[in-house]
């Protein structure tokens, strides 16, 4: 009689639309830590990843009591591998989703959390997705321009026909202003360098995610830090000269802004892997920058902060140095905004060149976080 192999009926359990959970050796593995085997063959009974079971529809598919279906699932809700809600479970993806929740939460075990950042680092390196699944990442993240964009880093492109100059969720002030509930928790994505022995050398883990409104207040009831308003706007302030990306997730309007992933290109689960593999990660903004070349130095500040590598140096060939210029890749750049915030002559404009509104994704996974 062949064996069954409850691991392998939840992997495919965990895949939505275009979230994947590939049948690899390392997969496997981090689900062997999630889950132990009376975890795993009670989560076998579950539905597809967001649609819930109650805990009497569990026992009844299982033969458990719900008593002891609950003792045995205590662990997985406890560490936000799976999701529970009164008596009712769900599961959710590997990433997005069991990542982000596993290490926020952070209550398993010194051992396991290394273990399972080594293999979250190793996944975010190596694997490469394909074009499709590119497509429905980017179309989750979208970055915001720097708090102080409206003042001094906008200006239009008066040849094209663009309806404002700004529209609301493209700067993170407005995300700031319209709120009153600030928190901060730590970067997941960070932390798993720090795990690892590979550290961020722009930022600490702890300076990490922005929240707003309710997504801020359900945090801090977990134990995140609240922020003023004058704290927020100096931690904005902070990760934008650290040269992070304020990425906003499952972005379609002003009113659904509430969380910010303020992204480094050395360890972020989606600029890491597109810098990699040279591809864009991320919705690019309705902008891009622009230098002005009397004020430019060329002193490749903006180059060294550019989390795409989109900025190089044009080296002069002539006597007058004339032909000498800092140059975009337009390919690849994302239109976040840091080369102008840090350039230290004010040269770098971010010019609006259209006006798009992102698509958001089918599933708001954050929301549940």
């Amino acid at each position: 009689m062949t064996e069954v192999d409850y691991y392998e009926i939840v992997r495919q359990k965990l895949q939505i639309g275009r979230i994947t959970a590939p049948k690899h050796k390392k997969v496997y593995k981090l689900m062997k830590i999630f889950w132990d085997e009376d975890e795993i063959k009670i989560l076998s009974q579950f539905n597809n990843v967001g649609i819930k079971i109650s805990r009497k529809e569990l026992a009844e598919k299982s033969g458990i009591s719900e008593e002891e279906i609950e003792e045995i699932l205590r662990r997985s809700a406890r560490n936000g591998t799976i999701l529970k809600s009164g008596s009712d479970y769900r599961l959710i993806p590997l990433v997005p989703g069991i990542f982000e929740m596993y290490f926020i939460r952070r209550k398993d075990s010194q051992e396991n959390l290394h273990k399972v950042a080594e293999i979250y680092r190793y996944i975010f390196k190596n694997r490469t997705p394909d074009l499709e699944e590119v497509d429905n990442i980017r179309r989750g993240f979208r970055p915001l321009l720097p708090y102080d964009s409206e003042e001094k880093l906008i200006k239009v492109n008066k040849s094209l026909d663009v309806q404002t100059q700004v529209l609301p969720f493209e700067v993170v002030k407005d995300m700031i202003d319209k709120n009153k509930s600030f928190a901060v928790i730590p970067c997941q994505c960070r932390l798993i360098g720090e795990y690892t022995g590979e550290p961020c050398e722009l930022a600490p883990a702890e300076m990490g995610c922005f929240l707003t409104g309710e997504a801020a207040e359900r945090q801090i009831a977990q134990g995140a830090k609240r922020l003023t308003k004058e704290e927020a706007i100096d931690f904005i302030r902070d990760t934008e000269k650290a040269g992070l990306v304020h990425n906003t997730v499952a972005d379609t309007s002003k009113d659904t802004s509430r969380w910010i992933c303020n992204c480094c290109s050395c360890h972020c689960g989606v600029l890491f892997p597109a810098k990699l593999h040279h591809y864009k990660g991320v919705n690019q903004t309705n902008f891009t920058p622009e230098f002005d070349m009397e004020l430019c130095t060329k002193c490749e500040t903006c180059m060294k902060k550019c989390p795409n590598e989109a900025i190089y140096h044009i080296w002069p060939n002539k006597p007058d140095l004339s032909d000498e210029k800092m140059k975009v890749r337009e390919e690849v750049c994302i239109g976040c905004g840091i080369c102008a915030v840090n350039c230290p002559n004010n040269a770098i404009k971010m010019v609006k060149e259209r006006d798009e509104y992102p698509k958001g994704i089918s599933i708001d996974l954050f929301s549940l976080i």
